[in-house]
């Protein structure tokens, strides 16, 4: 009885300990445990990350200045351009550091903010998409209301409502986070701080946050892709009735691009949380992450530029701006 007191002790002990180490900081796996690969992976990443900074920091860029893009579709676009750079930030930089050093561990509080950030954007980005599907179902199937439904007002509370949603579900779910305890070497099977691998590490009841964050993922997943799914029935209704083939083109062109993004935005979200966090199921989840975390904020700029006619003008304006005050520049020179 004794003996078995001291096991119990020497058990609790460990847990508190652990739970009050847990405040400074998490060691972690990364991407791979291989060094071989980390100066690939490295050059790799950084050039994604470069790609994606240069791609959404350049869309932003396009829009402000243009005119001609300074119109709901392209003001919700801004906002997803935005919310991409910020969601790959998040994440990226802390990484590509851990490629390069031996010693790859992370803050207790820069864990849990990483966590808050990464669970707000991610929630805030399944309802910009939403809400960007409802506005090519008012473009295309109330093309006469379409002004006066999308006033500047409408389209800023569109914006700022899944800001403060995303943000307060996100730091719900933090907080649920923040009450685990962790014990043993609290190693962070995962390249950054997400539910799934620290929900393994606990030795805490984990009930609660596992409901949590199964409700909250599903909920959202579903709630934003069902009304994605719903405009865009009432749109290829719409679109089908059409008489003229060039309406209809340039209806799907406009939508093409957003169902692109949706497609792999979803697709791959639907594999990392719609699922409980077994050993397999987070290791797989790293593959699945690089791609809603790397990949799409990549895309998106490249999707929405080569297959939107209006950016690709505006790009092409700009380019041949740039040109003309460059040979400008020069004129005074050659002249001397």
């Amino acid at each position: 009885m004794s003996l078995y007191l001291d096991d119990e002790f020497g058990a609790l002990y460990e847990c508190v300990s652990s739970s009050s180490a847990k405040r400074s900081a998490f060691p972690g796996s990364g991407l791979t445990d291989r060094p071989e690969l980390q100066p690939i992976l490295f050059a790799l990443f950084l050039v994604i990350y470069l790609i994606t900074v240069g791609g959404n920091l350049g869309m932003l860029v396009l829009i402000r200045i243009d005119s001609r893009l300074h119109t709901p579709m392209y003001f919700f676009l801004a906002s997803l351009s935005c919310l991409d750079l910020c969601y790959s930030t998040n994440v990226t930089p802390k990484m590509l550091v851990n490629f390069l050093s031996e010693k790859k561990t992370i803050s207790y509080a820069a864990c849990l903010v990483q966590c808050y950030f990464f669970i707000a954007m991610l929630i805030t980005e399944y309802y910009m998409l939403a809400v960007m599907a409802y506005d090519r179902y008012m473009a295309i199937c109330s093309p006469l209301l379409y002004s006066s439904k999308m006033s500047n007002g409408v389209c800023i509370r569109l914006i700022a409502g899944p800001y403060i949603y995303g943000f307060l579900s996100g730091l719900m779910e933090t907080m649920w986070t923040y009450r685990l305890t962790f014990c043993g070497s609290n190693i962070i099977n995962h390249f950054y701080c997400a539910d799934p691998p620290l929900i393994r590490l606990s030795c805490s009841d984990t009930f609660i946050k596992e409901t949590s964050m199964f409700v909250v993922a599903g909920f959202n997943l579903s709630n934003s892709l069902l009304i994605i799914l719903i405009s865009y029935v009432f749109i290829l209704i719409t679109i089908l009735r059409m008489r003229s083939t060039e309406g209809r083109q340039k209806a799907f062109s406009t939508c093409g691009s957003h169902l692109m993004a949706v497609t792999v935005f979803y697709g791959t979200l639907f594999c990392m949380y719609v699922r409980p966090p077994t050993d397999k199921s987070v290791e797989e989840s790293k593959i699945i992450a690089v791609f809603y975390t790397f990949v799409s904020p990549m895309l998106n700029p490249i999707i929405y530029s080569l297959r939107n006619k209006d950016v690709k003008q505006a790009l092409g304006k700009l380019m041949r701006r740039n040109v003309l005050l460059k040979k400008n520049h020069r004129a005074p020179f050659l002249i001397n």
